[in-house]
């Protein structure tokens, strides 16, 4: 049993604290908002993540799970601390280290004995340097530490399974025995162990989302191209994920890439990349083609139904993905925001994602069920593909639809029984039919 400090609470922070919890190890997590903590306290989790409240509450019964906003407690016999707070995108494009910096500054104010410092926030690469000099410059004489980079690779909505079952454990340190002592902490994981130095491992992290990322832009280009051209993209998908050089995923085409990760830290590789003098075209390319996603999406209502002044629109799921209610960087924004710019009134509905929604989107609908959404609407948008969504009684919802168009950012749906059932359908890349094919000149290829 290892005796853990987590500072931070978000998704990475949450899932790492009570998962090592539910490994058997003795975990403190750190969190500063009074609010927030309250809530911890009460067994209660802030973040929606499938599985993760009822394991939350369980590891805290078994006494191997506390949460406090102070530091000076929670270092007191921890061996492992991890560093787990937010990197968010700065004005220029770079990572924000302000909430890095200050737990940085924390623990060495009140690091007792040897400790091994655990990087797992997304940092630019150098962070693990700067914090190993901030730490040295607040910590008391004879406080000996080492700084080990172990980025995270979890995904919201399957966060417990990727900590449980990672593909691999990097690990980063100028110390190769603090790095070979986290190994043995994830040794219970049976997962791949790489051992590198700091700066790569924070780079392995960069370069893994950057380069998931441009996969999913790839495909909408392709998308696009189908669209044009009569293919349908899923298909092409198939065809392609086939090839083992290649393989069969984030080929889903769709309305772009969102959440906390992706937008910002390619963003802030490219900053980084920029900064050291470096031309990353590439990166560039890939989020101008994310953002295409979304605006060639709205340009599809625009060309179906003409002046927005007078319609009614329903979008179904606001999350940026499904079972997350992660609204960071979502398509449903941008979307939404073009459909009331034109004059539009929005309905909406999505399972668990609304609360926060409303904060962001004052003006929108919320409805309880997909079919009240459908009422009088003069068109159905589909954003995030929730299983909900998959079976929905489509007869029902033509009855209660102004006009019986539906179009699809994450083609859930089969366009020949779309169009038998009486629905004008468009989805991504996947041809249109044929009555929409004079309108669709209007919408060019970016």
């Amino acid at each position: 049993m290892s005796n853990i400090c987590v500072v931070g609470t978000g998704y990475v922070g949450l899932t790492t604290g009570v998962c090592f919890a539910d490994l058997g190890n003795s975990v403190t997590c750190i969190e500063i908002n009074p609010e927030k903590l309250a809530r911890l306290r009460s067994g209660k989790s802030p973040i929606y993540e499938p599985g993760l409240e009822e394991l939350q509450e369980r590891n805290m019964r078994a006494g191997r799970l506390r949460f406090t906003d102070d530091y000076a407690s929670a270092l007191t016999d921890a061996r492992l601390i991890f560093i787990t707070v937010g990197t968010p995108m700065g004005p220029d494009g770079a990572a924000d280290l302000s909430y890095v910096k200050s737990a940085a500054r924390s623990i060495g104010q009140h690091l007792h004995g040897e400790a091994i410092i655990i990087d797992k926030s997304t940092v630019p690469v150098g962070t693990g340097d700067m914090v190993f000099n901030i730490i040295s410059e607040h910590a008391a004489a004879g406080v000996n530490f080492s700084v080990v980079s172990n980025p995270e690779f979890l995904r919201e909505g399957s966060a417990l399974s990727d900590f449980f079952k990672p593909d691999r454990i990097v690990l980063g340190s100028t110390d190769r025995s603090a790095a070979e002592e986290v190994a043995e902490l994830h040794a219970p994981l049976g997962a791949p162990v790489i051992i590198t130095d700091l700066r790569t491992a924070e780079m392995i992290k960069y370069a893994s989302n950057a380069f998931l990322a441009t996969r999913i832009s790839f495909i909408n280009e392709i998308a696009q191209i189908c669209e044009r051209l009569g293919a349908d993209v899923r298909e092409v998908a198939r065809g392609m994920g086939a090839d083992r050089r290649i393989g069969p995923y984030f080929l889903d085409a769709g309305l772009g890439y969102g959440g906390s990760c992706f937008p910002k830290d390619v963003l802030a590789l490219h900053h980084m990349a920029a900064t050291a003098g470096c031309h990353p075209q590439l990166l560039q390319a890939v989020m101008e083609i994310n953002q295409s996603a979304r605006d060639r999406f709205a340009d599809k209502v625009r060309i179906l139904l003409g002046d927005l002044s007078d319609k009614c629109v329903g979008v179904l799921g606001l999350s940026f993905k499904p079972n997350t209610d992660d609204m960071r960087e979502a398509p449903s924004i941008d979307i939404i925001s073009a459909m009331q710019a034109g004059g539009a009134r929005v309905k909406a509905y999505d399972p668990v994602a609304m609360e926060h929604a409303s904060e962001l989107m004052p003006t929108v609908t919320f409805c309880a069920t997909a079919y009240d959404v459908a009422k009088e609407a003069d068109a159905l948008l589909i954003v995030t593909e929730w299983n909900e969504f998959k079976q929905l009684n489509w007869e029902k919802i033509r009855g209660f639809m102004r006009q019986p168009i539906v179009i699809d950012g994450r083609n859930i749906y089969d366009p020949a029984e779309m169009a038998a059932r009486g629905f004008v359908y468009w989805g991504v890349g996947r041809g249109v039919q044929p009555e929409l094919a004079n309108r669709t000149k209007n919408l060019t290829v970016a």
